[in-house]
């Protein structure tokens, strides 16, 4: 019986996560769930008190499956290669779900939320390896905040603005001045002529294919 009330629990909530992917937040009604769902709106309300409670069952549910991916991520021996893996991979998980990303901007959601806590301390035990070394010039909870608002600031200016005006340098730029922020100027990384090269790519008037080799050219050793 708990089997199949728990099958019954995350098929509604998989069609929901569905819909808030496709169509955002405000498509996430309980009449339009129990009509995706194929189901009635009294069976999901055995399930969840209101559409708030839904939404945060979705929230919980895609956010904890990006997390459970950074926590099994195992450790490279550059913990500031690691940190910027981080920074890229919540980049592209915000711009991939901004229906999600204005659900966790709420703080009282946020608060709540066992995944979101989770993710902090993903980030918290980068931020304490690149510690260790002695590269930091700021406490590490000053570090960490920096780096959150930075990283949340940056997906909300992508996502609010057009793709035809957004500029290809903007992440990589605000990345660098966290880092600027918060390490010792000997520690900051260089800039290898591939990771210009890189980082100017999408202004390139390139063909799919061109474009396509030179990211293999340079990714060789």
């Amino acid at each position: 019986m708990e089997s199949t009330r728990g099958k019954a629990r995350a098929s509604i909530v998989e069609v929901a996560a569905r819909l808030l992917r496709e169509r955002g937040a405000g498509a996430v009604t309980i009449r339009a769930v129990a009509q995706e769902a194929d189901t009635q709106a009294p069976t999901i309300y055995r399930f969840f008190e209101d559409k708030d409670a839904l939404l945060d069952a979705v929230a919980e549910h895609v956010f904890a499956a990006y997390v459970a991916g950074k926590e099994a991520a195992e450790p490279s021996d550059d913990p500031l290669a690691d940190l910027r893996a981080g920074w890229e991979a919540h980049l592209g998980f915000g711009l991939a779900n901004p229906g999600l990303i204005s659900l966790l901007l709420d703080p009282v959601r946020a608060a709540r939320s066992p995944s979101m806590n989770t993710g902090m301390e993903v980030l918290r035990a980068r931020m304490q390896r690149v510690a260790a070394t002695g590269r930091l010039r700021v406490t590490e909870r000053r570090a960490i905040e920096l780096l959150h608002a930075a990283g949340t600031g940056t997906v909300l200016t992508l996502l609010s603005t057009p793709p035809q005006e957004q500029d290809p340098g903007f992440a990589d730029a605000m990345y660098e001045t966290v880092l600027r922020s918060i390490l010792h100027e000997e520690s900051l990384p260089e800039e290898t002529a591939a990771d210009a090269v890189r980082r100017g790519l999408p202004e390139l008037r390139l063909t799919e294919a061109e474009r396509t080799l030179l990211t293999e050219w340079m990714s060789r050793p």
